[in-house]
């Protein structure tokens, strides 16, 4: 059951009423037969006092100032904190200075997906006629958790098999003679001229096509049992659109490289049976929610790069890293927020071209919270907690920090020299607060950096700072 916080009303939504709807599991016939009602899940976390005393800006200043000025951060570290409810400003120091923001930019991602494709959008990969008999067209429509099988890396993902078996019907008497690859819905460099070197065959990223298996990964099941060892790092196919195309020609009882080979679909033009370009088979991705929520909590970039490329075709742009990046600016700005003060190469932040303000992200996150958009409440479901999951599950241990353990939920970053976090964090006296601490100029270990990034939330978390 997927519970996602709805930080001012101090709520849980769970998956009665809209929530269902975005997960397909909303019976809009009338003809179900009535189930026993399920007995209320308990929360997991506890809801923040909607009636607890607002911070003064005073009591936040006396808390953070010393914190922010520690030596582990470097010499250019920017700060904002901000009351979900209200969307108050109460602390900040350089928060509209745009900064390498790291993973932190799948915050804005995600927020600009779930606006401009809704929660329940799902991502089709289709299988169409080609224009000779026995010629199959893999379609990609730019789901990076597409499995062969059962055995797939992404719980719940759509399948090649199954895709596979439907066109085998569909051809009925006909055998499937050649695969057809066509990954023409993203466009440009595969690989973002902002990342670093290491990048593409460090595990982290992967080349960026509409048509790949578990986000590229060479061995899905391997993949799955080191992920917490190996902090989601994984090898990856060099071009995982061919590769998707051998998978599925093998599927389809085919042999041999040359089966495979790339091109693009026939015009459909109303084409129906066996035609060039009628369709023979398609399967639909997990739910737009869910996608995010993988995306957050596993800070997966290659579902990022995936979401950002969404976000461009839903605005009318190439699905392209500079277009997702353009459509991302575009929508938050049609969101109200300061677009001024967000830049972006990319959609999951391994570019150091990136640059978004502090402000900007608790301004964010305040949107997200307050209520007025719940269809983007979906970024709260990844969040790591302080002290239990995710990117900050053996943070907030010490001493120093153990105030936020269990009442900071944030989004980590980290690039070398750059170390980012943002999300939201619960005061002593129950008030829901968001921050953002974003630093791209430090020299120190990054365990001194990241204690001194919690000491500042764990300050918030510790105090009613009035």
């Amino acid at each position: 059951m997927l519970v996602l916080a709805l930080a001012v009303a101090g709520l849980a939504v769970l998956r009665p009423g809209p929530v269902a709807g975005w997960l397909g599991d909303d019976d809009s016939t009338g003809t179900a037969v009535a189930a026993p009602p399920e007995p209320s899940p308990q929360a997991v976390l506890a809801g923040p006092d909607g009636n607890a005393p607002l911070p003064t800006e005073a009591g936040i200043r006396t808390a953070l100032d010393p914190l922010v000025r520690a030596a582990a951060l470097g010499d250019r570290v920017h700060v904002s904190v901000a009351d979900v409810s209200t969307g108050q400003a109460l602390y900040g120091s350089g928060q509209d200075t745009p900064t390498v923001p790291a993973s932190v930019t799948k915050l804005a991602t995600g927020v600009a997906v779930l606006a401009a494709r809704g929660p329940a959008y799902r991502i089709p990969t289709r299988a169409v006629a080609g224009a000779n008999p026995g010629e199959v067209v893999l379609v990609g429509g730019g789901d990076p958790t597409l499995a062969v099988d059962k055995n797939g890396f992404y719980p719940g993902a759509a399948r090649l098999d199954d895709l596979a078996a439907q066109v085998r019907d569909a051809l009925g008497g006909t055998a499937p003679t050649k695969v057809i690859v066509d990954s023409s819905l993203f466009s440009g460099p595969v690989f973002e001229p902002g990342w670093d070197a290491d990048i593409p065959t460090g595990g982290f990223g992967a080349a960026i096509t509409a048509l790949m298996t578990d986000g590229a990964r060479k061995n899905a099941a391997e993949a799955r049992r080191t992920a917490e060892q190996t902090n989601h790092a994984a090898e990856r196919v060099p071009q995982p659109d061919l590769t998707a195309g051998r998978q599925f020609a093998k599927l389809l009882g085919l042999t041999g490289a040359a089966q495979v080979t790339r091109g693009t679909a026939p015009a459909a033009s109303g084409a129906t049976g066996t035609a060039p370009g009628a369709e023979l088979g398609k399967v639909e991705s997990l739910p737009m929610i869910r996608l995010v929520d993988i995306m957050i909590s596993d800070s997966d970039n290659v579902i990022a790069e995936a979401m950002a490329r969404q976000v461009a075709l839903a605005k009318g742009k190439p699905g392209s890293f500079a277009g997702g990046a353009a459509a991302t600016d575009q929508v938050l700005g049609e969101l109200g927020l300061p677009a001024g003060e967000i830049s972006l190469a990319d959609g999951s932040g391994l570019s150091r071209t990136n640059r978004i303000s502090p402000s900007l992200l608790t301004d964010l996150i305040t949107l997200a919270g307050n209520g007025s958009h719940p269809e983007l409440a979906a970024i709260f479901g990844g969040l790591p907690v302080g002290g239990w999951s995710g990117t900050l599950d053996e943070r907030y241990r010490a001493a120093a920090t153990r105030a936020g353990a269990g009442v900071v939920r944030a989004k980590t970053g980290t690039l070398s020299g750059v170390n980012a976090i943002a999300g939201t964090v619960t005061t002593a006296d129950g008030r829901l607060l968001t921050f953002a601490v974003l630093t791209d100029r430090t020299q120190g270990s990054l365990d001194d950096t990241r204690a001194a990034l919690d000491r500042i939330s764990s300050a918030l978390a510790g105090c009613g700072c009035r």
